[in-house]
């Protein structure tokens, strides 16, 4: 009794879908990462496309800022059985965010050089994030890689001096000029800039299948290009490089070409200081 009692409580559970041989665990929702877990040896298809698998059965998908309402997802058991599910995908409202006081040529660049720069700039950071390899750092777990007041969230959309803009991608988070940054997970540097137009100090942590962490505005950086790093680490420093208007770190994921919300990764945040160090 007990036993039956307890799987229909799990089935209950907010953000978890069960069809045996298959677990998904993270909310069906727009800019959502969402782990997966299958019987080893499957294929699995998202919307049609290939989805890398682990040996072991664990895989990735994610849902656009606008994903439609609707998802299949398409698993290929070793012994040819297929699970078909449509996926319902909540539709999220986004927020209003106008940020006033930055330099003008931060909000409307100019000059035949400096968009020359952010060119290659752009193209230096989808390199670091078009790698898609076996590694399965992000079965390990995340963390927030700072703590302090969330200023600023995934989805909305930026009026900066008055003028709309692209819209935010990454959850701020505000905290002195040098406060800790941490590595939310296991995985690898796959690109470190000391100064970038727009994001000031930037680094990218690969954690394997196409999933990265870009960590923005960074007055200092710790550490180097193909270094591994642990979940906890400290990696880098809070700064106000770039196109900030105080010091906070801006923190973003990326799986395979999609830009998704980072706090869909971790829990709620620890009410907690964090000390310099």
């Amino acid at each position: 009794m007990r036993l039956r009692l307890g799987f229909l409580l799990l089935l209950l559970l907010p953000g978890v879908l069960l069809a045996a041989p298959l677990t998904l665990r993270g909310p069906l929702e727009q800019g959502a990462l969402v782990f997966g877990k299958t019987e080893p040896g499957a294929k699995v298809y998202q919307d049609g496309k290939r989805v890398p698998v682990s040996p072991k059965g664990d895989f990735l998908i994610g849902f656009a800022r606008k994903a439609p309402p609707s998802s299949t997802l398409k698993v290929v058991l070793p012994d040819g059985r297929k699970l078909v599910r449509k996926l319902k995908i909540k539709q999220r409202k986004y927020r209003i965010q106008r940020i006033n006081g930055l330099p003008p040529s931060k909000v409307t660049p100019m000059g035949k050089e400096t968009l020359a720069r952010i060119r290659r700039e752009v193209a230096l950071v989808k390199k670091a994030r078009a790698r898609v390899d076996d590694r399965t750092d992000f079965t390990h777990g995340f963390q927030w890689p700072a703590i302090g007041p969330i200023t600023g969230v995934y989805g909305s959309q930026r009026i900066l001096n008055g003028k709309p803009r692209r819209p935010h991608y990454g959850v701020d988070i505000a905290g002195p000029v040098g406060t800790p940054v941490r590595a939310p997970a296991d995985g690898i540097v796959t690109m470190v800039h000391p100064d970038m137009f727009y994001s000031g100090g930037t680094m990218i942590i690969d954690h394997g299948h196409g999933l990265s962490s870009t960590f923005l505005h960074l007055s200092k950086i710790l550490v180097k290009e193909g270094q591994r790093v642990k979940k906890g680490q400290v990696v880098a420093r809070m700064g106000a490089t770039g196109r900030a208007t105080g010091p906070h770190l801006d923190w973003r994921i990326n799986l395979r070409g999609l830009r998704l919300d980072a706090q869909t990764a971790v829990g709620p945040m620890k009410k907690q200081k964090e000390k310099l160090r």
